[in-house]
């Protein structure tokens, strides 16, 4: 059975698994656990892979699959240094992808690693829509240490700067209004999925040292808006297409997806996909986020806006 839709429910999952291990087409659920450092409980992504997953799942890693060149903590790596974790995995470019995130947050970091495997041209990938649906249908899982997979040969485009990505000179020149910003970027809009209180700057950033606020021009919409309050699995295409048009974005125009460290962006840039507003020509993750653009712009007059 083949996987044809990018969210895929645990039903389709499951049977997906049962019918792949009776074929030579491998499916490998990748759990893309991750808690924010300031977790209260002190939860942690590995921690939770190790207390419960789907059977044969290997675990991705966001704060060690990175750039641990750059000082900002989830910067997008290079094509050679994904594909040599992805190879340690066990995973090849062949095989079909699943990635999912923990029961308690039901949607939070797995849609940006499915982002990473796209950007990268994996060819099959998808999001597991999601693992709090999965156990609570009473679907597999184990718990434990798991086997370490023999490692494989990953191959990808050699993508060192794929074009959906937006650097912090391009976001900069698109805030001030920069007419020398690439034309594909004209009626852009700049939506920023952190809390509202961060991004009005009246709660703090979860980053010691970082001022909360936003940039000028963004709008507030707040990653969990587009998921389900109870499964927190994302709300129908339907649903999605009103919250978007109820905020103010613009359905014909580039959008540009932030966040904290943009973890989050991607929940917003996928539902944005699955609301069939956004095509893969003119929908964009702002990499460095929140946290590269305070860092960066808290000197520079009028780049970061404090308000209610």
């Amino acid at each position: 059975m083949s996987l044809s839709s990018y969210l895929v429910t645990p039903s389709q999952l499951n049977d997906a698994l049962q019918s792949s291990s009776t074929s030579s087409s491998k499916i490998v659920p990748l759990c893309a656990a991750w808690f924010l450092p300031n977790d209260p409980q002190r939860r942690t992504g590995h921690g939770a892979y190790l207390e419960k997953r789907i059977p044969d799942a290997r675990f991705f890693d966001i704060d060690a699959i990175k750039d641990n060149n750059s000082p900002y903590p989830h910067m997008l790596s290079s094509a050679g240094e994904f594909a040599a974790a992805i190879g340690k995995l066990g995973i090849s470019s062949k095989d079909t992808v699943v990635v999912y995130d923990t029961h308690e947050l039901g949607i939070f970091s797995a849609p940006r690693v499915a982002w990473n495997f796209k950007v990268f041209g994996h060819e099959k990938v998808h999001i597991l829509n999601n693992f709090r649906l999965w156990v609570d249908q009473g679907l597999p899982t184990e718990s434990g240490d798991a086997t370490t997979p023999a490692a494989v040969e990953y191959t990808t485009p050699k993508l060192e700067k794929p074009a959906e990505v937006v650097d912090y000179e391009t976001m900069k020149g698109l805030i001030r209004g920069d007419k020398a910003v690439d034309p594909k970027f004209e009626g852009v809009s700049v939506i920023d999925a952190r809390p509202k209180g961060r991004w009005a700057g009246s709660d703090p950033e979860p980053r010691p040292g970082l001022p909360s606020g936003h940039m000028p021009g963004s709008k507030s919409i707040p990653f969990s808006d587009v998921l389900d309050p109870t499964t927190k699995a994302f709300l129908p295409a339907s649903e999605l297409r009103e919250l978007f048009k109820a905020k103010g974005v613009d359905t014909g125009s580039p959008v540009i997806s932030s966040c904290g460290t943009g973890v989050t962006a991607v929940v917003l840039d996928t539902a944005l996909v699955e609301a069939g507003i956004s095509q893969n020509t003119n929908h964009y993750i702002y990499d460095g986020s929140w946290t590269e653009w305070a860092m960066r712009a808290e000197e520079e007059q009028g780049l970061i806006e404090q308000s209610g």
